[in-house]
């Protein structure tokens, strides 16, 4: 399994211990994908999960730029107009890093607007 895909593995179980309710992975449209989909009390919240192995490069949050922010908020977009009743809506970032062979979580709530 690729350090990617091991991470948002990680970051599912994550989110349902703090309490979300994980709708969807890895969705994918034209313009962007969203790792998870998730409902956090009554909001809809798209989730971006960025993995390291280490902080050499940065943390991991930190790669999430604003071309990665626009193609999410695209993805987002399109996922929305397929709904009937539109909730209240957020984008929340799952920043993990590995030390000492473990996973740090770090949940950034409401991270970027679309």
């Amino acid at each position: 399994m690729k350090l990617g895909e091991k991470g948002e593995a990680l970051a599912a179980r994550f989110l349902k211990k703090e309490g979300y309710k994980v709708i969807s992975q890895n969705y994918r449209t034209p313009v962007g994908e969203i790792d998870i989909i998730a409902i956090d009390g009554e909001t809809l919240v798209f989730i971006e999960v960025k993995t390291r192995e280490n902080i050499e490069y940065g943390m991991p949050f930190e790669a999430v730029n604003r071309l990665k922010k626009r193609k999410i908020s695209g993805a987002a977009l399109l996922y929305l107009k397929k709904l009937k009743d539109i909730p209240p809506c957020r984008f929340d970032v799952v920043s993990i890093c590995y030390k000492d062979g473990n996973p740090q979580f770090e949940l950034i709530r409401d991270a970027f607007e679309a």
